[in-house]
């Protein structure tokens, strides 16, 4: 876990993680902690204002590892006729990176070496390397884990969760902070439910508790038909956002 990303820190349980993680009894570490999110806040505010310069709408993807995001970000292209280009995050290698160029999709690969999580600051350089201008859509693919990338706003405008029906449906109330911050959750692997122990209604219920605006769709790239309501999710949120500028530059 990193040491200054504040993930043991929550807006609603900011007392019970000073109790039960002694290294944040400590004013300063605390302090330092802020400074971090606050500056990275200033950057990702930089890099959403980038994105919509260009009228590109950015997702966060987040999930723990093996859920499926470089797989789903490899099939989208089919049946989409968005144009996407993905910042990929992982610890180490290019292998990500490299399956969605094979693919022909516009691809960068940040390797964090020992940091669990992207940040503002590794986007923004990611986007020297990202021609805006013929896209739609910019995924960032963030580094494989449930718990740090949720604490970091990297930019984008949406955050999609992913949770795989191997994993089992009860990491939504495991990993609350991450499932709080969705505004889609993705359940992948679908074609696979037969095989596992996962409730679909049961994970439906536990978002509804935690994150009662958060959609969920269930996806299996096997599944082609699956993939649909989340082209048009996508669609639509890019719609969006391109009618908000419009509207604001009328102004």
């Amino acid at each position: 876990m990193c040491q200054d990303c504040g993930c043991s820190i929550t807006h609603d349980h900011h007392h019970d993680s000073l109790h039960t993680n002694p290294q944040l009894n400590d004013k300063k570490t605390l302090s330092v902690i802020h400074k971090i999110l606050d500056k990275n806040d200033i950057e990702a505010q930089h890099n959403r204002e980038h994105f919509e310069k260009h009228h590109v709408c950015a997702f966060n993807l987040m999930s723990s590892p093996g859920s499926g995001k470089t797989t789903l970000l490899e099939h989208l292209c089919q049946y989409t006729d968005l144009h996407y280009a993905v910042i990929e995050g992982d610890l180490e290698t290019s292998r990500d990176a490299d399956r969605l160029i094979a693919k022909g999709i516009n691809a960068y690969q940040i390797q964090t070496g020992s940091a669990c999580h992207l940040d503002a600051f590794m986007v923004h350089g990611a986007l020297h390397h990202i021609d805006l201008a013929p896209l739609d859509i910019c995924f960032v693919e963030n580094v494989g884990n449930l718990v740090c990338p949720a604490s970091y706003d990297v930019g984008t405008h949406k955050n999609i969760v992913l949770l795989s029906v191997p994993e089992g449906d009860d990491k939504i109330e495991k990993y609350p902070v991450m499932f709080r911050r969705a505004d889609l959750v993705l359940i992948t692997k679908a074609d696979l439910i037969a095989h596992f122990d996962f409730s679909i209604d049961s994970a439906k219920q536990q978002l509804a508790k935690l994150n009662p605006h958060a959609q969920i769709m269930t996806i299996s790239v096997k599944q082609p038909e699956s993939l649909l309501p989340l082209i048009d999710w996508l669609a639509t949120k890019y719609a969006a956002l391109n009618q908000e500028s419009q509207a604001t530059h009328k102004r």
